[in-house]
């Protein structure tokens, strides 16, 4: 009975999503990195009525081990710079709401350095450190009732894991499931999947 906006820049793949439930998926096609994001969410929260929950996965990771700056680039501009927008776009859509979920898939490395990853890994702590820097400004700011969730995933079955040497690589439908779970029972920290909270404990105790 939910109604979903999805929304890329690649407009055949959302096709496919909302053929598979054509009466509760609607489509808006664009790019974050244009930086147009305020126009098209005020577009679907006006269409829509009302958003109760925003999740942002829009993501690039590379490995670049010669640190070619534009590689570098697009991965903070994806990564940093448009996610900003769009939370802070949330932050204050949530709170003229006084209610509401935002929630980001940020990822367990965004809790370690690597060699191969500069800006991928930087660009996750990023997100990380903002949106507990959010929840600490919903809480100064009495807004019980908004919520910010960081889902750190781990290796998950797409194209974005592109490790050579991967561990506890998880179903995409296990992850997603989990990924609602956490969103359902209001986790402020969410790991995707749940064994990943091990691997999270250890990092920040010896990393």
């Amino acid at each position: 009975g939910i109604i979903v906006y999805i929304t890329g820049r690649r407009e055949n793949l959302l096709q496919e999503i909302q053929q598979q439930y054509p009466q509760h998926i609607n489509i808006v096609v664009f790019d974050v990195n244009t930086l147009q994001n305020d126009f098209h969410l005020e577009k679907i929260a006006n269409e829509a009525g009302q958003l109760d929950a925003i999740v942002y996965s829009s993501g690039v990771g590379e490995f670049n081990k010669q640190l070619e700056f534009n590689i570098e680039k697009l991965m903070v501009d994806t990564n940093t710079v448009a996610f900003t927008q769009i939370a802070d776009w949330c932050w204050h859509y949530l709170k003229q709401k006084e209610k509401g979920v935002f929630a980001s898939i940020t990822s367990i490395a965004g809790m370690m350095s690597s060699r191969h990853a500069p800006a991928y890994n930087a660009s996750k702590a990023y997100q990380i450190n903002y949106l507990k820097s959010l929840r600490l400004k919903a809480a100064y700011e009495k807004l019980k009732l908004i919520q910010f969730t960081d889902l750190r995933t781990g290796f998950v079955d797409t194209p974005m894991a592109k490790a050579k040497a991967k561990f506890w690589v998880a179903d995409v439908n296990k992850a997603a499931a989990q990924i609602d779970v956490a969103i359902k029972n209001k986790k402020k920290v969410a790991y995707i999947t749940k064994r990943w909270r091990l691997a999270g404990w250890l990092i920040r105790h010896f990393a």
